[in-house]
């Protein structure tokens, strides 16, 4: 049986299987939910944790601990993490000791035709609860109300903390919980804010990235001799580098014909408002050959990078810039 993510995190209680799946590509979210289901039932229940590799390679340990009766508690509970098609093969079990226990699994990505995601939406004595990517709308109200308690936010303060984020709500928790114990309920000032952040650190990177990726070479040598590269944050810069690329494959891939406006408001994470036309430029310079080449060329780096200790990532980061740029040029 199905439930809407956004019903279930506003009255958990909607969910009244004893057999429930949460699935998808949104971490945050996920998180939140498991974390909701250990602080509702701490004083009530006791949570045991699997993942399914440890059922799968105990497959008595599991049977036993799921029929026993519990020392310590009259209700169980079971958390089973990084599940997929394999733990159907269990389930039987998981049906039988459900009587008595309550069973969630959390798995990732779950494609139509997978079975574990079937089931569960078919079944009527399971709920199955798909966690997709945020928009910019729940980021925003998810930040409105974690600083309710602050002095009135004004919407440019919203806007820098959420756009900070790139649509990752795992991100803007660790941020919003940063402000919180910063700013201690006073008021949340721009200038602090952006120094807490690292905005202006982020900015910068940002508009290098983009330099390169529209393929203009006057302003993207300029701006490697102004641009600070952080070697710790190598790997991010790569990673940032290379979700813009997955989100170009997104619109040559799955909107063919469609405006490049529609396609925007479809992909996710989303494309906030100031980078639309950057993504717009750099849709017309990348096509699906360039971002696959771009892809393998940043797989490669990331590799050399974690095998190689003694590299030069400052160098490494510069030259990637330049060959982007070069690339993007190219016919």
């Amino acid at each position: 049986m199905i439930y809407k993510s956004y019903l279930v995190e506003e009255n958990f209680k909607l969910i009244d299987k004893n057999i429930n799946l949460f699935y998808g590509e949104n971490i945050g979210l996920l998180n939140s939910f498991k974390n909701k289901i250990k602080l509702n039932n701490k004083e009530k229940a006791e949570i045991i944790n699997f993942t399914q590799d440890e059922i799968l390679s105990n497959k008595i340990v599991f049977k036993n601990e799921i029929t026993n009766q519990s020392l310590f508690s009259e209700n169980r509970i079971f958390i089973i993490d990084q599940t997929t098609d394999k733990i159907l093969e269990h389930i039987d079990e998981i049906l039988s000791a459900a009587e008595s226990s309550k069973f969630f699994l959390f798995a990732n990505i779950l494609e139509k035709k997978s079975k574990l995601r079937k089931y569960f939406e078919i079944e009527q004595n399971c709920s199955s609860i798909a966690c997709y990517d945020d928009n910019e709308i729940t980021l925003r109200k998810i930040t409105l109300n974690k600083l309710k308690d602050f002095q009135p936010v004004s919407q440019r303060i919203i806007n820098m903390i959420v756009e900070n984020c790139n649509g990752s709500r795992v991100k803007l928790y660790n941020e919003l919980d940063k402000i919180i114990i910063f700013f201690n309920k006073t008021k949340i000032d721009d200038e602090n804010l952006a120094n807490l952040l690292n905005i202006v650190e982020n900015d910068n990177f940002n508009t290098l990235k983009n330099a390169a990726l529209n393929g203009d070479k006057k302003l993207t040598n300029k701006l490697l001799s102004e641009t600070i590269i952080d070697e710790d944050k190598t790997i991010l810069y790569l990673s940032v580098i290379s979700q813009r690329a997955n989100q170009i494959n997104q619109i040559n891939k799955n909107f063919k014909g469609t405006s490049y406006e529609n396609a925007i408001t479809k992909i996710k994470p989303p494309i906030f408002w100031k980078e639309k036309p950057n993504f717009i430029n750099q849709l017309k310079k990348w096509q699906e050959g360039k971002t696959n080449l771009l892809l393998k060329n940043l797989y490669e780096i990331e590799l050399n990078v974690k095998k190689n200790s003694k590299i030069t990532k400052n160098n490494l980061i510069k030259k990637l810039m330049v060959d982007i740029c070069t690339l993007a040029n190219a016919s």
